[in-house]
């Protein structure tokens, strides 16, 4: 029934829409598995997005194999195009002189890399405004004080935007806090930033949390890979413990203590996006 419903909604349309249909496999093949059965829907989400917008439509027109490349990365992150996870953007090329798609990672994208990794139990990622009062000392505080007076009609102007994990083991990640200035260096790097259409101008805060959140992913695992690691891991030391009975060393007292398990220091983050 999904496949009839695809290729009718294909039919109607011409050029990208229908190419995301001729797609479906390749994009079922990169998107991780747990997503997969999900693939028709997520085809038909992609072409209502198309019909829906003249200017995206136009820019994936003008180059589909970019658009089809943009679809294929989001496909592989399995990330929803088109949202907040994965922003779908017209830019323009210089070069081909015109418009074309390429992919944003929104900021909920980037926190669901982080849960999907499997080593994390939470992620803050928050905007600090002027009104709000914030405190954070490295070294002193594991995490932020930010209290909001939600009675307030006016929290004033964007200040700050701040990022951290609580691990599973319930240790803290570092703590990314960004002001206006790391904001703005993030900001100046994206071509499309001076576009009416660009993120930038039409999701401001989200931008903000966008950035704080990309930056925590240097410090918290954001890939499946993780868990295969660790996996390995444990198997490479299950086989080590593992000798024949003969020579098999005298039972020794377990160690139940880790360093891993200990808080990691939160600090201040003042480098380049």
């Amino acid at each position: 029934m999904t496949e009839t419903i695809t290729n009718a909604i294909a039919v109607r349309d011409t050029g990208p829409g229908a190419l995301v249909a001729q797609h479906r496999g390749d994009i079922e093949l990169v998107m991780p598995s747990h997503l997969q059965k999900r693939v028709g829907a997520w085809i038909r989400t992609t072409q209502g997005l198309l019909r829906r917008d003249d200017k995206l439509m136009k820019a994936a027109q003008n180059d589909v194999g970019q658009f089809m490349s943009v679809l294929l990365d989001a496909a592989r992150l399995g990330l929803e195009p088109g949202t907040e996870q994965y922003y779908l953007v017209p830019r323009w090329n210089k070069q081909k002189r015109c418009t074309e798609v390429t992919g944003v990672r929104g900021y909920q994208g980037e926190i669901e890399l982080m849960y999907r990794a499997g080593a994390v139990s939470s992620v803050i990622v928050e905007v600090v405004y002027d009104n709000d009062r914030f405190e954070y000392r490295p070294g002193r505080d594991e995490r932020p004080l930010h209290e909001i007076d939600w009675d307030a009609e006016d929290r004033g102007e964007l200040r700050l935007v701040y990022a951290y994990a609580v691990m599973k083991d319930g240790a803290t990640s570092k703590v990314v806090v960004l002001n206006k200035g790391h904001i703005a260096k993030a900001r100046a790097k994206s071509d499309s930033a001076g576009k009416d259409w660009s993120p930038w101008n039409t999701d401001t805060e989200a931008m903000w949390l966008k950035t704080g959140a990309h930056r925590l992913t240097k410090w918290v695992p954001t890939s499946a890979e993780y868990i295969r690691e660790q996996l390995r891991a444990h198997a490479d030391v299950a086989a080590e413990q593992q000798a024949p009975a003969q020579i098999a060393p005298l039972p020794q007292p377990i160690n139940t203590s880790n360093d891993e398990d200990e808080a990691i220091d939160a600090e201040f983050v003042d480098e380049e996006a």
